[in-house]
């Protein structure tokens, strides 16, 4: 059973960080893509970064690139979402999701991450 946990969400200052966790069990890092999405109220869900370990690919969407890092831990099935220079706008609940290619799958339960201004 694929399983996905989210954590490290919370209340932030705009240009301070957070580190997400999503933390993965019942399938292979070989074989999915883990991505991040994210949805703010009276938004639409939207991609936010995705990694495949098996061709070290990864994906940032225009408005977190050079502000986001996305990165896996194998031996931990874990991957983290470290976010800088946060902003009030990057305020949502944020998803982990796994997949095909980036394509969402199976999702977490979301985590909500709030920047005050």
């Amino acid at each position: 059973e694929v399983q996905l946990q989210a954590s490290g969400g919370g209340l932030v200052q705009a240009g301070g960080s957070l580190r997400l966790s999503c933390a993965a069990s019942g399938f292979s890092f070989d074989d999915y893509s883990i991505g991040w999405f994210r949805q703010a109220p009276g938004k639409e869900r939207e991609g936010v970064s995705c990694i495949t370990s098996s061709d070290n690919f990864t994906y940032y969407a225009d408005s977190v690139k050079g502000r986001f890092t996305i990165s896996s831990d194998n031996a931990k099935n874990t991957v983290y979402l470290q976010m800088n220079s946060l902003k009030p706008e990057d305020t949502a609940v944020y998803y982990c999701a796994a997949g095909p290619d980036c394509s969402p799958s199976y999702w977490g339960q979301g985590t909500q991450v709030t920047v005050s201004s």
